[in-house]
């Protein structure tokens, strides 16, 4: 198992235990924050990063099997 199918496992877990709302929250609050330590210098790497994750998540959120 690599790393990103351990993300995938982790992200269905808390969709699953608190929701796909909140999970985005999360992934939003946790870029901003690596964004300001970053002094904004990756910014366009971080908004990507948070919009295929949270991208990620609603398609997870949205599976009729959850």
């Amino acid at each position: 198992m690599g790393i990103a199918d351990s993300f995938k496992d982790k992200a269905e877990q808390a969709i699953d235990k608190i929701g796909g709302d909140r999970v985005k929250q999360g992934v939003e609050k946790a870029g901003d924050k690596v964004d300001e330590m970053t002094g904004g210098k990756y910014s366009s790497h971080i908004d990507k990063g948070q919009a295929a994750a949270s991208d990620y998540v609603e398609k997870m959120d949205d599976e009729p099997n959850r």
